[in-house]
């Protein structure tokens, strides 16, 4: 699968984004989609999850109440609605396909936890200035 992540680019403080991503694989339906941000000089980390049939949500804390996923499966596509936007949300975003079948909060967690996200997009650059 080709993961394409659009939507970046050069916001202030308080604004808003969506990022987009767009799946090349006909059974993008099964699979839970996981958004990733990677800081300057940072590792990688997980910033939201959701299932297959967006049932269920889940969000690192830094992000809670400020950003949405959600999906489109009939488009292939997983959104970021990102608002209220901080110096600190400045990274490179990418999306990436998760396990498939249903989980709940905690079995996201676990995958999140577990590594099981794979293949990469190329990423959407954030940048938020103060």
């Amino acid at each position: 699968v080709q993961l394409q992540a659009s939507g970046g680019g050069l916001v202030q403080t308080g604004d808003s984004l969506r990022l987009s991503c767009v799946a090349s694989e006909d059974a993008f339906s099964w699979y839970v989609m996981g958004w990733f941000r990677q800081a300057p000089g940072k590792e990688r980390e997980f910033v939201a999850a959701i299932t297959w049939d967006s049932a269920t949500t889940y969000y690192t804390d830094a992000v809670k109440g400020r950003f949405t996923i959600s999906r489109d499966n009939s488009k292939s596509a997983v959104y970021l609605q990102m608002n209220n936007l901080q110096p600190a949300d400045t990274a490179l975003y990418y999306c990436a396909r998760g396990p498939r079948g249903s989980h709940d909060e905690e079995g996201l967690e676990y995958h999140v936890r577990r590594g099981s996200f794979g293949p990469w997009g190329q990423g959407t650059l954030v940048t938020v200035s103060s």
